[in-house]
C-alpha cells in the first residue's frame, strides 16, 4: 500500500491526511512542534472548501462551529454602504461559506485525524529530505528519518520542503500593509452574519465579521477583526502569524472610527490579545515539485489574505492530492497530475489577490468623498459598481454552476 509522509499539521497537512485515510492510502503526519495548540484567529472557508470537508464527514460539526456567512458588505470608512452581495447558499451555492475561528477549525481536524487515523509525531522538523527513487527518505532535526512512497510539504510560509527544492528564495514578499487581528464579543451587527469591509488599504482598512456559533446562540458575536494600515516605513516585520501586537499601534489609525453600526475603537480595546502580521506572500513557481516530493497549501502558493482563499485552496489541494493518489498508476505520476491541476489555478489566485481589483475601486470612493456620501451612485458610476462582482469572482475563484455541478472528487 502506498505510504505518504506529510510535513505539516496545519489545515492542509491534517485535511490532506484525513482525505488520504478516505481513500485507503497510507500516511504519516509531522510537525515540528512540541505541542499542537489552536493558533490564530478567524478565516473563512468557501463553499468549495466546505463542500471537500462535508464530503470527509465533517459537515455537522461545522455547522455547529462557525457562522454560515450571509452576505459581504463593503463600507466607506464613515460606514456608507458601497457595495455587497450574497455568500454561500445565498449566492446560490449548495454548500454554506463558514465563518470560523481557526483554532476551532484546526482542532476540529486534529481531533478527527486521531480518530481516524492514529498518532501525529510532534518535535519533528524536517530538516531535509533525500529521493532514493523507489522511496523518498526523510530527515529530521536531531537525527533521525523516515522513508516513504511521498513526501508532501505542508509546512507553510517557511516551508523547509520547499526551501530545499527552490533553494535561494529569501523572505516572503511584503507589499509595505501591516495587519493586526484579534477577536472581541460584542454586539451582533448587520444581522449578526455580515462579513464588513470598511475604508481603503490605500491609507487604513477595517474587516469584521462573526466566527462563533455558541456566541450566536447567547445572542451576542464573538467577532474576527483585522485592521489593514498601509506603511511608510521600508522595515519589514517578522512574518510570524503568533507575534503579538500592541494596542495603541493599531488604534492610533482608527480612533474616530465609528460606523454606526460599529464602534471600531472599542471592539479594540475588547480584545484580550492582538496579533501582528505584515501582507506577505511569494512568487508563483514554475514548478512544486519533483520526483516523490510536492508541495501544499501556503507552503505552495502562499496569498495575501483578501479573498477568504487561504485555507479554502488548502482543503481543495488535499482533496485533489488523494484523489491522483488513489486513482494513478504510480506515485511519481499521481503527483505530476496533482500540481498539472492544482498549479496554474494557485498560481492565477496569487496574483490576482495582488492586484487587489476589489481595493482600488475602495481607493476610489475615498479619494472621490473623503468626508463621505449620501449615495453611492453620486460617487461610482454603475459601470465601476459592477466592477465589484468581477473582483471577487477573480480573487475568490467563484463559480456557482460549476461547483454545484461537478462530480465528487471523493475515492474509496
Amino acid at each position: 500500500m502506498t505510504h505518504v509522509l506529510i510535513a505539516g499539521a496545519g489545515i492542509g497537512g491534517l485535511t490532506t491526511a484525513l482525505s488520504l485515510h478516505a481513500a485507503g492510502i497510507g500516511v504519516t503526519v509531522v510537525d515540528a512542534a512540541r505541542s499542537l495548540r489552536p493558533v490564530g484567529v478567524g478565516i473563512n472557508l468557501l463553499p468549495h472548501a466546505v463542500r471537500e470537508l462535508t464530503e470527509l464527514g465533517l459537515g455537522t460539526v461545522l455547522a455547529e462551529t462557525g457562522i454560515p456567512t450571509a452576505e459581504m458588505v463593503h463600507f466607506d470608512r464613515h460606514g456608507g454602504r458601497i457595495w455587497g452581495e450574497p455568500r454561500g447558499k445565498a449566492l446560490g451555492y449548495h454548500w454554506p461559506q463558514y465563518s470560523l475561528h481557526r483554532g476551532d477549525l484546526q482542532r476540529l481536524l486534529l481531533d478527527t485525524v486521531l480518530a481516524r487515523v492514529g498518532e501525529i509525531r510532534t518535535a519533528a522538523a524536517v530538516t531535509g529530505f533525500e529521493d532514493e527513487g523507489r522511496c523518498v527518505r526523510v530527515e529530521f532535526a536531531g537525527g533521525g528519518s523516515l522513508n516513504a512512497d511521498a513526501l508532501i510539504g505542508a509546512d507553510g510560509l517557511h516551508s523547509a520542503v520547499r526551501a530545499q527544492l527552490h533553494p535561494g528564495e529569501g523572505r516572503p514578499l511584503w507589499n509595505g500593509i501591516r495587519m493586526w487581528r484579534g477577536l472581541a464579543e460584542t454586539e451582533p451587527f448587520l444581522g449578526g452574519r455580515t462579513l464588513a469591509v470598511a475604508g481603503s488599504n490605500e491609507t487604513a482598512k477595517f474587516v469584521a465579521y462573526p466566527v462563533s456559533r455558541s456566541a450566536e446562540i447567547r445572542g451576542r458575536a464573538l467577532v474576527n477583526w483585522v485592521a489593514e494600515v498601509r506603511l511608510a516605513d521600508s522595515r519589514q516585520p517578522a512574518a510570524d502569524w503568533d507575534r503579538t501586537g500592541r494596542l495603541d499601534e493599531v488604534l492610533r489609525h482608527f480612533t474616530d472610527w465609528d460606523l454606526g453600526w460599529l464602534d471600531v475603537p472599542a471592539l479594540l480595546a475588547a480584545t484580550d490579545r492582538i496579533l501582528e502580521y505584515p501582507m506577505v506572500d511569494r512568487d508563483p513557481l514554475p514548478w512544486w515539485g519533483r520526483g516523490r516530493v510536492t508541495l501544499l497549501g501556503d507552503a505552495a502558493h502562499p496569498m495575501y489574505p483578501i479573498g477568504s482563499n487561504g485555507a479554502s485552496q488548502a482543503v481543495l489541494d488535499a482533496r485533489a492530492l488523494a484523489r491522483h493518489l488513489a486513482t494513478a498508476t504510480d506515485t511519481e505520476s499521481a503527483l505530476q497530475a496533482y500540481e498539472a491541476e492544482r498549479r496554474p489555478l494557485t498560481n492565477a489566485l496569487v496574483l490576482a489577490h495582488r492586484d487587489m481589483p476589489a481595493d482600488r475601486l475602495l481607493a476610489t470612493v475615498a479619494r472621490r468623498a473623503p468626508e463621505g456620501f449620501k449615495s453611492i451612485e453620486d460617487v461610482l458610476t454603475a459601470e465601476e459598481l459592477a466592477e465589484f462582482q468581477a473582483a471577487y469572482r477573480t480573487t475568490t475563484g467563484a463559480d456557482v454552476a460549476y461547483l454545484n455541478g461537478r462530480e465528487s472528487w471523493s475515492v474509496r
